[in-house]
């Protein structure tokens, strides 16, 4: 059975739904490379920080409003050169996980990114996360660098794997 669910931008009322998505993470998988939780006033000045700056944060919610997931973009490096260029990060509540939310989810971010006139956006991946991987080669991205043993986390190290989409076909940033 396919649960319903839409995608619209985050509220702050969202931000207690993000915490948990995110919270689950960090203390159950290797997609978070930090071994903190946070609270609610956290993920509310994060969602209120991304949407100052003009990018994104995306909820997938379900009939009732609880976040099912989310995704966002920023930065990937603070420097005028990379101003073209974003990372992502998804995050889907461990309950609602296979049923297309985080397809759709990067469909609508990818959308926002080309809007918004971003030429690549960047995926980094814990490189044991097949599920991650695959999601993001269905949808175009392309696996562009390995970086070994650069993290880690429950004891073990952790490979990051680089992958990036081009948005767009611009020759020049100015085209």
């Amino acid at each position: 059975m396919t649960a319903s669910f839409d995608i619209r931008d985050a509220r702050a009322a969202d931000a207690e739904g993000i915490a948990a998505i995110y919270n689950h993470a960090v203390l159950h998988t290797t997609a978070i490379w930090i071994e903190a939780t946070v609270d609610v006033a956290n993920r509310a000045a994060w969602l209120a920080d991304r949407q100052r700056q003009g990018y994104p944060v995306l909820v997938a919610v379900d009939a009732a409003g609880a976040v099912l997931g989310y995704a966002a973009f920023g930065d990937w490096r603070p420097f005028d050169g990379y101003s073209h260029t974003v990372e992502h990060s998804i995050y889907i509540h461990h309950d609602a996980r296979g049923r297309g939310i985080g397809k759709a989810l990067m469909e609508a971010l990818i959308a926002r990114a080309r809007a918004l006139g971003k030429h690549v956006m960047i995926a980094a991946i814990d490189a044991g996360n097949p599920a991650s991987l695959s999601l993001h080669k269905k949808l175009g991205f392309v696996e562009v660098g390995l970086l070994p043993q650069v993290g880690m986390k429950f004891g073990h190290w952790l490979d990051l794997a680089f992958l990036q989409l081009t948005l767009d076909d611009r020759e020049t940033p100015e085209g």
